[in-house]
């Protein structure tokens, strides 16, 4: 899915204009699945947490049984390299991403060492701070572990997301809080998600069903340094009906508030605006 018409492509050794093909019919992530990538972002000049990122989906890779073929400092790297393509102060979405070329074992597992290598970058500016939205139930839950690969960023996840997004979209919501196979509140169908309570932020403690994100434990980190209270910890459905402030976590805007989850209404409140302060801060000041 181009979410952009100015993309520039890293693909078998060069860097392309456009969205360029990268796979082949018979390539094993084309017809299996074994699709893994991560996101990082580009704004104000700047690349926060990137080399975690670039960290992560060699970990994703190996969590798939596809062999990562770049070191992520050399992902890194390509990345810088990519980004002085695109005008001086452009917002840009970064993918890195791996696939199984070839098959082994009745064609089900990827072979070893056999892999196929590609960046997308996307120009696609950040949104503004009161950007915002809401969230209603699903009947669709994360999975676990055993079930699925939960402990990477693969491609193979989202076709569930994209349920509970179409559900959530058809009863008017923006995106959807969703369950773990317990009942309680894991994160939402796109990013995860913090709420504030008499002055204290909770998160849904990291239990093997979806990714703890890099944004996620930097939010935390600052806000904690600020010396916010931050719990993680398990969370129903009731505990966000009571919160006071609601946002979301993740490598797209990094800090969405919540307005609205079904019938209970939020404020823009001062907890998720220090977040984003922090964010930023961080962000100008670190070396990413």
């Amino acid at each position: 899915m181009a979410i952009s018409s100015n993309i520039r492509t890293y693909f078998e050794g060069t860097w392309h204009k456009g969205n360029v093909p990268i796979m082949r019919a018979a390539d094993h992530g084309s017809w299996l699945g074994s699709t893994v990538f991560d996101g990082a972002r580009l704004f104000d000049g700047l690349t926060p947490d990137l080399l975690a990122h670039c960290q992560r989906i060699n970990r994703s890779a190996e969590a798939l049984g596809i062999t990562p073929n770049q070191t992520p400092e050399e992902i890194m790297a390509l990345v810088l390299e990519g980004l002085e393509l695109f005008p001086k102060g452009a917002g840009v979405y970064i993918r890195p991403m791996y696939w199984g070329i070839d098959s082994g074992m009745a064609g089900i597992v990827p072979l070893e060492g056999v892999t196929g290598f590609a960046i997308c970058l996307e120009e696609y500016p950040m949104a503004e701070a009161s950007a915002s939205t809401t969230l209603t139930t699903t009947q669709f839950h994360r999975p676990v572990l055993n079930d699925a690969v939960v402990n990477a960023k693969a491609g193979a996840l989202y076709p569930n997301n994209a349920r509970m997004l179409h559900e959530a979209g058809a009863k008017g919501f923006g995106n959807a809080l969703v369950a773990d196979a317990l009942g309680n509140v894991a994160e939402t169908a796109s990013a995860n998600v913090f709420m504030a309570r008499d002055g204290e932020l909770f998160t849904p403690v990291a239990n093997g069903t979806f990714l703890a994100g890099i944004t996620r434990a930097r939010h935390m980190a600052l806000l904690r340094e600020a010396g916010k209270v931050v719990h993680e910890t398990v969370l129903s459905f009731d505990d966000f009906r009571a919160a006071d402030e609601v946002f979301l976590s993740g490598n797209m805007t990094k800090v969405t508030p919540v307005t609205a989850f079904d019938d209970t209404h939020y404020q823009h409140g001062p907890l998720t605006k220090l977040a984003r302060e922090l964010y930023w801060d961080w962000a100008r000041s670190a070396k990413t």
